[in-house]
């Protein structure tokens, strides 16, 4: 074990990669036929305008889990929808665990990276996020990620 501190913005881990995808359904039985993985948990956001599920690649060091989020988008007017409407299916986003996503964005925003969410927002199973300007992050849209059960 080493004595050098963590990341200055306390994030533990690659927590999830986003892929947008126009059929759940179908991406569940690739990943699942491909690489063997299993939903962990599956849900609608309305607020976003997904369907979404998580699949569970391994555990990590702190305790927690890297999970491929997929996300089908339940309405045209969704940032889900938009990107596919621009892009076509593919990874969305990535994610970064962190034990105080308003302490880690904090952190990021005074190294001076947009923080696109004024105050963390709930995200899947009742996490709290912020997403983070792609255009100061090498044009990857990048979301900070606090589970449920951890407080700032």
């Amino acid at each position: 074990m080493s004595d050098v501190p963590g990341p200055a913005a306390g994030l533990t881990r690659l927590d999830h990669v986003g892929i947008a995808c126009r059929d759940l359904d179908a991406s569940i039985a690739f990943y699942r036929r491909t690489y063997g993985f299993e939903v962990e948990h599956e849900e609608v956001n309305e607020e976003q305008g997904v369907r979404e599920a998580m699949l569970r690649v391994n555990g990590t060091d702190d305790g927690g889990a890297t999970y491929l989020q997929l996300l089908e988008p339940t309405r045209p007017d969704s940032p889900v929808a938009k990107f596919l409407d621009r892009n076509g299916e593919g990874v969305h986003h990535i994610a970064f665990g962190t034990h105080g996503v308003a302490d880690s964005a904090g952190a990021v925003g005074a190294a001076g990276v947009r923080v696109l969410d004024a105050e963390p927002r709930r995200g899947t199973h009742g996490s709290r996020i912020v997403f983070l300007h792609p255009k100061d992050c090498g044009g990857v849209l990048t979301e900070l990620v606090e589970s449920c059960g951890q407080a700032d």
